[in-house]
């Protein structure tokens, strides 16, 4: 189910203070978050995110196409090896 209109996109505030230092400052660093459930928004366009994925912080690049989609999406948590079946087909 998604969120109500008349509530806004959901955003850590720690997210957004970090992304407007990061703006303030010039630096184009790679900024460390947590937040895997923030929503991406426009101000966040052009800036580096280091999103945790529970082992290491994956580098995110905000593009305009990633507006209003979460930051976990970018940042898998899974490594997915295929299937045991596919690995019998290409041994032979």
């Amino acid at each position: 189910m998604a969120r109500s209109v008349w509530k806004g996109p959901f955003v850590d505030s720690y997210v957004l203070k970090k992304a407007e230092k990061s703006r303030e400052s010039g630096k184009n660093e790679v900024i460390k978050i947590w937040s895997r459930r923030s929503t991406i928004l426009p101000q966040f366009v052009g800036l580096t995110f280091g999103v945790y994925n529970g082992h290491k912080h994956i580098p995110v690049m905000v593009s305009e196409d990633m507006i209003g989609q979460k930051f976990g999406e970018y940042s898998p948590t899974r490594t997915y090896y295929g299937h045991a079946a596919d690995k019998k087909a290409k041994r032979k």
